[in-house]
């Protein structure tokens, strides 16, 4: 590979990118209050995309964005094999913790970051009154399926084999 197509191949432009609504669809099917939508730059996360060949190809962590509109969350999930962080950009979010049955809520705001550690419950909900944006990186190639917690409606959704939240633990 030469170095212009190296470069090529690692450069994932704005321009070249569209909001996916339908990563992972099933969510917002159950409740829209789940609907959000992503923009993949590294890799595919841990989202249900078996694949993206407009990715930049990941090597040691994942990286998209993620629209939640007014109201919106990101349902409580834990992943067992990478830490994940969220860097807000724009908009207010209230963050949702669990972790050996202790629960928590934090607020987190425009260039505010939180860094998820494995095996920790995590969530999100958009607190604000205008669409809000945050950056997820998790720190692994091919994210596992996360894992939702077992009394979460989530699991109990049919789904197919590459969706997200899972209730066993690999």
């Amino acid at each position: 590979m030469t170095l212009a197509e190296w470069m090529r191949s690692r450069v994932a432009s704005r321009a070249t990118r569209s909001h996916d609504w339908n990563a992972p669809t099933f969510q917002a099917d159950l409740d829209p209050k789940y609907r959000r939508a992503q923009m993949r730059y590294v890799g595919t996360g841990a989202t249900g995309v078996a694949s993206d060949t407009n990715t930049v190809p990941a090597e040691h962590f994942t990286f998209r964005t993620m629209i939640l509109p007014p109201g919106a969350e990101g349902p409580l999930h834990l992943h067992d094999d990478a830490e994940e962080v969220f860097f807000v950009p724009r908009g207010r979010f209230e963050l949702i913790a669990e972790l050996n049955g202790e629960a928590r809520e934090m607020q987190a705001g425009c260039r505010d970051l939180v860094s998820w550690p494995v095996g920790a419950y995590r969530g999100v909900v958009n607190i604000g009154d205008e669409e809000a944006l945050m950056c997820v990186i998790v720190g692994s190639t091919k994210p596992e399926v996360p894992t939702c917690p077992p009394d979460h409606p989530l699991p109990k959704v049919k789904r197919n084999a590459t969706a997200q939240c899972v209730t066993e633990h690999p």
